[in-house]
């Protein structure tokens, strides 16, 4: 299996599936993607992280993260607002943040949606496979690979 010589610092997985989460979790670190992977339940609660990660002072435990794995439908706050509040907070104004969208149904409703927010840079279908995490650590981060 193919592994990364410099990992990514975090990747958050929001998401209120447990199986998913744990899916992606264990795929992500059998591949050596990132030193840390944080996962939260929902939109509200990776909102209130990146206020303190992004915040005027940098508060121990809230690195910046790398890649926000996101999924779409949520209870308290679904990808949507969770992208709404992102853009309004000013979330990482410089964008070095990919936000990848991840649904077990994409609708095309949601799909069209999406389009709406450049900061989303594509969408899978959980849960992750090799194939993806290759695709998109080639895509945004060739520098990275063996």
């Amino acid at each position: 299996m193919q592994s990364y010589n410099t990992p990514l610092d975090l990747v958050l997985l929001v998401d209120d599936d447990d199986t998913t989460n744990f899916l992606n979790q264990r795929l992500l670190n059998e591949m050596n993607i990132s030193k840390e992977i944080k996962v939260l339940k929902n939109g509200k609660e990776a909102i209130d992280y990146l206020v303190k990660a992004y915040g005027p002072v940098q508060i121990d435990g809230f690195k910046r993260p790398d890649i926000i794995f996101l999924d779409i439908k949520m209870p308290v706050m679904d990808g949507f607002t969770f992208l709404d509040e992102y853009q309004k907070k000013g979330l990482d104004e410089a964008n070095l943040v990919i936000i990848l969208m991840l649904t077990s149904s994409a609708s095309f409703y949601d799909l069209e949606k999406l389009k709406n927010y450049s900061k989303v840079k594509k969408h899978y279908s959980k849960a992750l496979t090799k194939h993806d995490v290759r695709e998109i650590m080639n895509e945004f981060y060739k520098e990275k690979a063996l």
